[in-house]
């Protein structure tokens, strides 16, 4: 029996896999805050290695972009900021849901990488952080998570050592190792797996490094980690 719906139902986000036609359903977006000790630091905390703290963003199509490979994505600028911010991430893919995942289990539930741009609105949530209230607006609007391509993990050599770049019209802005992660990948996996059931599908911002600042309209930001399809994206 088909279900009657009052409106039809908005279009689930998914992502390319690289070598492959078949597509990532997305389910959750979480996100690690303050993950590399210089991006710590020039965000005005102490990078000493306290429990990871975690927000998420939408889980759709209007906040998940899947670029694709080769191309520019040209994106609507967000409303309601003259303080638009760039943070370069490793995003991991999970493909095999748990909850209370040991340290050393957790690289099973992967299911890949890619690289995505966690995009702020700087100015809001600097707003919302002065007031004491949830950061929403600065984090989670639309358009707000572009995503590459998806490697599936067992093709992806050296992903704890990769260097990570963003450039802005050509010149470099963010420039550091995976490696440098405050929590790794596979204790992130963990620490979260304490608060939430992972499930497939699942996304993790895994923290980007020092570097971040501000981006115009028009301008071109290009995400690179070795190993996987660099992203590049336009808002405009």
């Amino acid at each position: 029996m088909s279900t009657d719906f009052v409106f039809s139902p908005h279009a689930a986000a998914s992502l390319p896999v690289a070598g492959t036609d078949a597509r990532f359903p997305v389910r959750r977006v979480y996100c690690v805050g303050r993950n590399y000790a210089g991006h710590a630091r020039e965000m005005g905390s102490d990078p000493d290695r306290e429990p990871p703290f975690f927000f998420t963003k939408p889980g759709d199509a209007d906040a998940v972009i899947a670029v694709a490979p080769g191309s520019t994505a040209e994106l609507p600028f967000p409303s309601q900021t003259n303080n638009f911010h760039y943070e370069c991430e490793l995003v991991v893919a999970i493909g095999k849901g748990g909850a209370n995942i040991a340290v050393a289990d957790a690289a099973s539930h992967i299911f890949g990488y890619a690289v995505g741009f966690d995009m702020t609105r700087r100015d809001l949530q600097g707003k919302m952080k002065d007031a004491g209230r949830p950061w929403e607006i600065g984090k989670a609007f639309d358009f707000s998570a572009p995503v590459g391509v998806l490697h599936p993990a067992a093709q992806v050599a050296g992903i704890e050592n990769a260097a990570i770049t963003l450039a802005v019209d050509g010149a470099t802005k963010q420039s550091s190792h995976i490696t440098h992660l405050i929590w790794s990948i596979s204790e992130t996996i963990a620490n979260l797996s304490t608060l939430f059931a992972l499930q497939p599908g699942d996304l993790i911002f895994s923290g980007t490094p020092e570097g971040v600042g501000a981006v115009q309209r028009g301008q071109v930001m290009v995400g690179h980690i070795d190993g996987l399809t660099d992203i590049s994206v336009k808002y405009v």
